[in-house]
């Protein structure tokens, strides 16, 4: 996780002298909003209330320290945002419905939202230098998955499915609709008996197992060495090494054909500048007349261009490297490979509700995440992220895809 990075001496002076200034300047600044209500909430129980017009969310914003947060706010935008709820610096007793708030009043907060120029600039800089070259992604995936696996284990269902489940119910149990996800990927695939299929991206092994206890054979990559040793144990437990094979390679150093191909929620990591190696990459590893199912989650096309040029929060602190693609711009660049688009369908809502069991999952398992050893401003993040990741996929910013590619004859 990147460092605080700011100084905090003279908003703990400010704390001292004028506590309740930032809720006043707050309360002006957000005059404008339309939808909903927000409470804002200083450290000494100040409080004031804005109503917009327009129905929406009710939402509490609790100042801990608000020069801190106000500080930060200005200096750093949407960004500073968040670094002020990781810091401690503000809470709120739903952090999701003060995401949505602030989504659904975007128009109203521009002047707070957004990063001077010179800050968007640098952000993007950092960003850019975690490049997706084979050392680059190497780095980038143990930056992210190989915190290790207990800390993953404490929040994931048994599955170990780190993406989106495939609901049949809003409070079906999440290892069934972690099943139904791997079945609908296999059965779209419409693969022979015995087929070899190539995971790109294999994680901690839930696709493979299920594939092979199908009868299929699956070799499967990753670059997490945690998350290889997890699914190979895992894959020799189940009694299925026979028919699995796992390895830590990057998918550009892949050889040889299968008949399919499955990557669940791979390519989001792939990296703008190497979209095109990943599908031709693609089409070399499938025979003629070959499936791949891919998973894949996409950014609204409007919202692509700010996106593109200017690092968000999840670049920044949790998938460095990573970058969302519009449904056009994949679809060309899968045609372009050679890859023919025979189904597509989109379900971002259940990725919401996926997110949501994360989260509570997170929140519940705080204290044994922190007798793992992480501490409160970890986990602050974690919750951060995934709530700021649910309040996407509701808004339908960004959405979730299941697609069919065919190689050519």
């Amino acid at each position: 996780m990147p460092p605080d990075p700011v100084s905090t001496t003279a908003a703990q002076s400010a704390e001292q002298r004028s506590p309740a200034l930032p809720l006043r300047w707050l309360a002006r600044a957000l005059a404008g909003i339309d939808h909903g209500e927000l409470t804002l909430i200083d450290a000494a129980g100040n409080r004031v209330s804005l109503r917009g017009q327009a129905k929406g969310v009710a939402a509490v914003w609790r100042l801990r320290r608000p020069w801190r947060a106000l500080f930060r706010l200005l200096h750093r935008g949407e960004i500073g945002f968040a670094e002020g709820y990781i810091a401690g610096d503000w809470g709120t007793p739903d952090l999701q419905s003060l995401l949505q708030f602030t989504m659904d009043n975007e128009h109203a907060l521009t002047d707070l939202a957004d990063r001077p120029a010179w800050q968007r600039q640098l952000d993007r800089f950092r960003h850019r230098l975690r490049r997706n070259s084979r050392r680059g992604s190497r780095a980038i995936i143990r930056f992210h998955y190989d915190l290790g696996n207990e800390f993953y284990r404490q929040w994931l269902d048994s599955t170990m499915s780190y993406s989106s489940a495939l609901f049949s119910k809003g409070d079906e149990a999440l290892e069934t609709a972690q099943q139904r996800k791997y079945q609908r990927l296999l059965d779209r695939l419409d693969a022979e008996p015995g087929a070899h299929i190539l995971e790109i991206g294999c994680g901690w092994g839930g696709f493979a197992e299920a594939a092979a206890r199908r009868g299929y054979r699956v070799t499967g990559v990753t670059l997490s060495q945690e998350q290889l040793e997890y699914a190979r144990e895992r894959i020799a437990r189940a009694g299925l090494s026979e028919r699995v094979e796992l390895r830590l390679q990057d998918y550009r150093d892949l050889s040889g054909q299968y008949d399919h191909v499955v990557s669940i929620e791979m390519f989001e990591a792939v990296g703008e500048e190497w979209w095109a190696t990943y599908f031709d990459r693609l089409c070399q590893c499938l025979r003629p007349g070959g499936r791949a199912a891919l998973q894949v989650i996409t950014i609204d096309e409007q919202a692509f261009a700010r996106y593109r040029v200017s690092a968000d929060f999840i670049q920044l602190y949790v998938f460095p490297g990573g970058m969302l693609p519009p449904v056009r711009r994949f679809n060309a660049l899968a045609g372009a490979a050679g890859l023919v688009r025979r189904e597509q369908d989109f379900f971002g809502p259940d990725y919401a509700l996926t997110l949501r069991r994360w989260f509570e999952e997170v929140r519940r398992s705080g204290d044994v995440i922190r007798a793992l050893g992480y501490d409160d401003r970890f986990l602050r993040m974690w919750r951060y992220y995934l709530a700021y990741c649910e309040t996407g996929f509701r808004s339908g910013r960004v959405d979730l895809m299941q697609v069919i590619l065919q190689r050519r004859y």
